[in-house]
């Protein structure tokens, strides 16, 4: 045998076994990113108990990149599979529900012994929202989440401590919030991750017509603001995310309750005095048939007479 068909043959040989191990290796990668995701939301419950709130701010927005980053993979990788949604749905429990009510209670609601309830109300809705992820979507968007996202909920009440700590902010407002109004924000953040709101997902970055390219360019831009100053831009960015869902779905919602015309308009027609128009029936269509057995008899009785 020559040289040449000896090396085909071992390297045959040996390519299923690392296409194994690569195959192998690209499913772990989206598991990989997850459990990324669930180290920066455990170390953003450590810091909250240390004190240290603006890292364990940090460490859930960390965590939602990560959940970004993993969805994405498996789908590129094609290695979606129903133990990572599982998994990502335990880990989104923790990073984006247990991690910033536990922060919120550090800083707001340490004095008041019954403030705990808000917590344990934000954290219920985003259990429940996730679990109504997976039976409603099956784990997966394709066009628009069903309610607002955990991730961006989670966000929005992490990022308060560093936004209104941030040097220009906090001259124009005076500080962190009040607890009753940081309360009215898990409220209100809990209905709508509970709600039926529908909020777009993150557009793919391409420039094949005009809108995705002007998508993509504010998408970019954003990026690069988060990146820069973060402290500045998330919550704001967050915020209006959340109130243009609400806002769309309003407008939607009071277009499609407006009638075709005016109901007090009067309209030259025949109509009836209950402004229902007349029309001609033809009851041959809708009168009764006799059943083939009745029809039978009959048949049989005329050949008798």
């Amino acid at each position: 045998m020559p040289p040449s068909s000896r090396k085909r043959r071992s390297r045959d040989s040996s390519s299923p076994g690392r296409r194994a191990r690569l195959q192998r290796g690209i499913i772990i990668l989206p598991s990989a990113f997850t459990l990324g995701n669930l180290f920066f939301g455990v170390y953003s419950m450590i810091s909250a108990s240390r004190g240290d709130f603006q890292w364990a701010a940090w460490c859930i927005v960390f965590a939602a990149v990560l959940d970004m980053l993993d969805g994405r993979i498996a789908r590129f990788t094609a290695t979606g599979s129903r133990f990572g949604a599982e998994l990502d749905s335990l880990v989104d429990a923790i990073s984006f529900g247990v991690a910033p009510a536990l922060l919120t209670y550090h800083l707001f609601f340490t004095d008041d012994p019954w403030s705990w309830l808000l917590c344990f109300l934000y954290v219920t809705a985003v259990v429940v929202r996730l679990a109504r992820f997976n039976v409603e979507q099956g784990g997966e968007a394709k066009s628009t989440f069903l309610g607002l996202p955990s991730p961006t909920a989670g966000m929005i009440v992490a990022t308060v401590y560093p936004f209104f700590t941030a040097p220009h902010v906090e001259a124009l407002t005076g500080g962190l919030p009040s607890p009753q109004t940081v309360g009215i924000l898990l409220i209100a953040l809990a209905l709508l991750m509970m709600s039926h709101i529908p909020y777009p997902l993150v557009p793919r970055v391409s420039f094949r017509s005009v809108g995705a390219g002007i998508s993509t360019v504010i998408l970019l831009m954003s990026a690069v603001a988060a990146v820069t100053i973060p402290e500045y831009f998330l919550f704001p960015f967050l915020s209006l995310y959340t109130l243009w869902g609400v806002s769309r779905a309003v407008g939607l919602g009071l277009v499609e309750r407006l009638p075709d015309q005016d109901p007090l308009l009067d309209v030259e027609g025949d109509e009836d005095e209950a402004g229902a128009e007349l029309r001609s029936l033809d009851y041959g269509e809708i009168a009764p048939t006799k059943y083939p057995e009745s029809r039978d008899r009959d048949d049989t009785s005329e050949e008798e007479r």
